[in-house]
């Protein structure tokens, strides 16, 4: 579903161009929960910006379904995020002038689910436990809940790929493992889950686990025993 193949990305500063990825080839299955592990810097956001056709890659290819990212307009990739992709920003990127509620909704009513937005964003909000907070806006909120109402959107969306970057970063335990259960079912319904983390914890739930280092797949296999229930974890 999700073919990567040799993927480079390069910035120039100056004179100098910093390598963010250097020839990454991966490939992401439906129904697949992979985590991607990797120090600050090994390029994990870089590469799922590109699976996610927020950036272009410098060289390779980069094809979802039958849609060659790498070979892709502009117009394209906005309409294969808007159809394709569920994305679990590690900045929220939330309206600020909108409540929990609207936030889901909006992009229920973008992607063009308009009839009943309303009930599907607050099916969404209530699964991942705001449902006393629908009607806040985000500086109304905490950082864990603003986290929540951004993966609420990502869920509500319904898409094939559901790309998350640091989707635990700002939750309790228990509230984490409540958003690992869920990101666990979109993958058991056939949708191809990809998170990024510096936790390695969680990388003991996942069907495959991608080491980065330096822009490059250090090692790409089945966390070490086999994956094990969410309610296993300990982080």
């Amino acid at each position: 579903m999700i073919q990567l193949t040799d993927v480079q990305k390069y910035y120039q500063m100056g004179e100098v161009r910093v390598t963010a990825l250097d020839g990454i080839s991966l490939r992401v299955e439906r129904g697949e929960f992979v985590v991607v592990l990797g120090p600050s810097g090994s390029g994990k956001t870089t590469l799922l910006n590109m699976i996610g056709a927020l950036d272009t890659p410098s060289g390779g290819r980069i094809q979802i379904n039958s849609t060659d990212l790498s070979r892709s307009k502009r117009g394209e990739r906005f309409k294969f995020r808007r159809e394709t992709v569920g994305f679990i920003f590690q900045t929220f990127n939330l309206f600020p002038s909108l409540t929990a509620l609207e936030n889901v909704q909006f992009v229920l009513d973008v992607v063009g689910r308009k009839n009943g937005s309303g009930k599907l964003a607050l099916q969404a909000l209530e699964s991942v436990g705001l449902a006393e907070r629908v009607h806040h806006f985000p500086h109304q909120l905490s950082g864990g809940e603003q986290q929540r109402v951004a993966i609420a959107r990502a869920l509500a969306k319904d898409a094939a790929v559901i790309l998350a970057d640091e989707p635990t970063g700002e939750l309790d335990f228990r509230t984490g493992v409540q958003i690992l259960e869920l990101l666990k079912q979109q993958a058991d319904a056939g949708k191809a889950v990809v998170i990024v983390t510096h936790n390695r914890e969680i990388a003991r739930v996942a069907d495959r686990v991608v080491q980065l280092h330096d822009g490059q797949v250090a090692s790409d296999g089945p966390p070490a025993g086999g994956p094990v229930p969410v309610s296993e974890l300990m982080w």
